[in-house]
């Protein structure tokens, strides 16, 4: 089955470039940050993150923090603003995404903060911190490979944090991250239909 051009995971969506202008509560400030079509949410802050920002603890205040699958970015903008000694790598493959996103951190003057596709993020770099809202809607295999290649990169002692609908297979993929990455999953928080897993070594 073909790609539609305009899918949020398109690494260059066909459909209007248009920036336009949001602001969106996070780490607990007003922030205006640059939205457009062909990304994920283009219309703001969606529900699943916003529940893995409720219920996530502080990430570290120092290391490497990953967003897999950043989109416009508020996961990574929340940690680049509240661990501003830190490192914090955003990750997606839709360019358009990467772009809004630098803009955006750009202007908020957040030099931590690095909005890459998966070739730029250095082979030795491991994480002290995984954020993500997941892109499910990719398909099991791609979603299942993103997880394998990215969540073996946790340091000793490091958590990643997923928020994922419970009816797009929260469960599932708990289980499957047990079974097959041989990683600790618990589920933290259950909250308008999502669920926050911690996974851990």
């Amino acid at each position: 089955m073909s790609e539609r051009p305009d899918h949020y995971f398109s690494a260059r969506p066909a459909s209007d470039a248009e920036r336009r202008r949001r602001t969106v509560r996070l780490a607990g400030q007003d922030v205006e940050v640059d939205v457009a079509a062909g990304v994920f949410s283009p219309g703001g802050l969606d529900k699943g993150t916003r529940v893995l920002l409720d219920e996530v603890p502080a990430p570290p205040a120092t290391g490497d923090l990953l967003d897999l699958g950043c989109g416009w970015g508020p996961v990574a903008l929340t940690l680049a603003l509240r661990s501003p000694d830190a490192t914090v790598w955003a990750l997606d493959v839709n360019e358009r995404a990467l772009d809004l996103l630098r803009g955006t951190a750009s202007r908020l003057g957040l030099t931590n903060l690095r909005a890459v596709t998966a070739d730029q993020v250095p082979a030795d770099v491991r994480f002290d911190a995984v954020w993500s809202n997941p892109p499910i809607r990719v398909g099991k295999s791609v979603l299942h490979d993103l997880l394998r290649t990215w969540l073996p990169r946790l340091a000793d002692d490091a958590e990643a944090w997923l928020v994922v609908a419970k009816n797009l297979g929260s469960d599932s993929l708990a289980r499957w991250i047990t079974e097959e990455l041989s990683l600790d999953v618990s589920r933290r928080a259950s909250s308008k239909g999502f669920r926050v897993l911690q996974v851990r070594r």
